[in-house]
């Protein structure tokens, strides 16, 4: 076996734990479970010794891709390296020890910590006050959406429509779906921006929210922004900004300055939490004063020389988070924001905006981007006209990137873009990083030339070759068989 799962790693036996044998007896332990709540069937776990199982991670790590490992320049995600030194602040034991419930008096620091991050937030953003409980960007989304419709109930309007962009991320319908309002879309312009002309004619009485991303999702800047807040705002509506792409803005554009009035932060992709595989995230929301009283709770507030929870707020959506958040999360944002300070973050967005720019400048001639404008911390470029000429896909150009080291960028996202690469450079890329990217992609727009057949086979250097991505994500299957000692193990489906 070149390539072995771990399940095709077992032998019976071989297990790498030695622990000591339980002092209470198995009946006794049997007897305390319920059994309702008792196994049927034994733990099909695979048993493979310690050396083996070291060197099995140890592979797979060096075959992922990785951003300590290379440039990952996924658009929209924002992928990158995170100093080690706040991992380090999060495991210290006085944070990563700590229960939920215990004492407030016990858990002083970490109380104060996270009203200080709240304060923190909110001096970077503009708003007024922040809620922390939110466990990712969606979940954020979701809570923003409940606080104005919360806000609309009190005042009893019955206001039901959210107006979304056609370059909305997905997660966007989703969250105003799950809380049972409308969406409607508003299309881009020829300029990549919402239509004031269609945002006009949608905006009306019923009208609950506009949820803007900004930079938007083609990483352009929305320059009649102050035309669409009269809109919406004239319409007695709520601003809501999608803060997925607050790495552009920070220490140069507070949004809470220029009209918003509700936006989420995903700080696992802005303030320094790995980013990836589902997790872990957070995405605090903040609100202007004027949907203060509606925050979910508990909420931090000092009291003399203490710090306590505060339930006691009658207007509040209640809780959205078992106890206060992705408590670890929270405590990197706090380190990242407290290491730069405010000339650091706006440094970080003048690294991103400038890495964006130049990568786009060495790659358009190959790779066309639509909109013929200063990109932000990210840009759109095309592969349609490859797609036209050799039948070569956005996703063949991001399958052969593999072969030169690099994970390929977002494919086929925005969908008002055909064929779309969403580059994201990130700050923390060197100009040598970015010109041995560009490089790559050049080299595969002469191959599509040459040799497209070529690119339309890759990867070649990876241990697993081309998989059906649909197929996959349709119909997962992990088939359990009975290994040749009797145990069931897992074996490839």
């Amino acid at each position: 076996m070149l390539n072995p799962v771990i399940f095709e790693l077992h032998k019976k036996g071989r297990a790498a734990e030695h622990l000591p044998a339980p002092e209470t007896p198995e009946e006794e332990i049997l007897a305390s479970i319920p059994e309702r709540m008792r196994r049927r069937l034994p733990l099909r776990l695979p048993e493979v010794p310690e050396l083996e199982l070291a060197r099995h991670y140890e592979r797979l790590a060096r075959r992922n891709h990785h951003v300590e490992k290379d440039f990952y320049p996924l658009g929209s995600c924002t992928m990158k390296y995170n100093p080690r030194v706040h991992e380090r602040i999060a495991a210290l034991p006085g944070f990563a020890a700590l229960h939920p419930m215990l004492p407030e008096t016990l858990a002083q620091g970490a109380i104060r910590l996270l009203a200080s991050l709240e304060e923190a937030l909110a001096a970077v953003t503009g708003m007024d006050a922040f809620t922390l409980q939110p466990a990712a960007g969606a979940h954020g989304e979701f809570t923003g959406l409940s606080l104005v419709e919360a806000y609309f109930r009190k005042k009893g309007e019955d206001r039901r429509k959210v107006i979304l962009p056609d370059s909305a991320h997905g997660t966007n319908p989703a969250s105003v779906r799950r809380l049972g309002l409308e969406p409607v879309e508003v299309r881009s312009d020829e300029r990549g921006e919402v239509s004031i002309d269609a945002l006009g004619a949608v905006v009306d009485e019923r009208t609950a929210a506009l949820m803007l991303t900004l930079p938007n999702t083609l990483g352009l800047f929305e320059t009649r922004l102050p035309r669409i807040v009269e809109i919406v705002h004239g319409a007695g509506a709520q601003l809501y900004l999608d803060g997925a792409n607050l790495n552009a803005l920070l220490g140069i554009v507070r949004p809470g300055d220029i009209g918003f009035d509700v936006m989420h932060t995903n700080v696992h992709k802005t303030f320094s939490t790995p980013h990836g595989g589902g997790g872990p995230g957070a995405g605090p929301v903040g609100v202007k004063e004027h949907l203060i009283p509606f925050l979910p709770t508990p909420r931090p507030v000092r009291d003399g020389d203490r710090w306590t929870w505060k339930h006691d707020f009658p207007d509040s959506i209640g809780p959205v988070h078992s106890y206060y958040g992705n408590f670890a999360v929270l405590v990197r944002a706090y380190a990242y924001i407290r290491h730069l300070g405010g000339p650091g973050l706006r440094e970080v967005t003048e690294h991103a905006i400038l890495g964006a720019n130049y990568l786009r400048s060495l790659v358009e001639k190959s790779y066309p981007v639509p909109y013929r404008r200063a990109a932000m911390h990210e840009f759109v470029a095309s592969a349609a006209r490859f797609f036209q000429t050799a039948n070569v896909r956005a996703m063949d150009i991001g399958k052969r990137l593999l072969d030169f080291g690099f994970y390929a960028p977002t494919i086929s996202f925005p969908l008002i873009v055909k064929e779309a690469l969403m580059i994201e450079p990130t700050e923390t890329e060197s100009r040598e990083t970015i010109e041995r990217f560009a490089a790559a992609m050049l080299a595969i727009a002469k191959e599509i030339e040459e040799d497209p057949e070529r690119v339309r086979g890759a990867p070649y250097d990876t241990p697993v070759r081309r998989v059906n991505e649909s197929l996959a994500s349709r119909r997962p299957r992990l088939v359990w068989e009975d290994g040749a000692d009797g145990e069931g193990v897992p074996s490839r489906g």
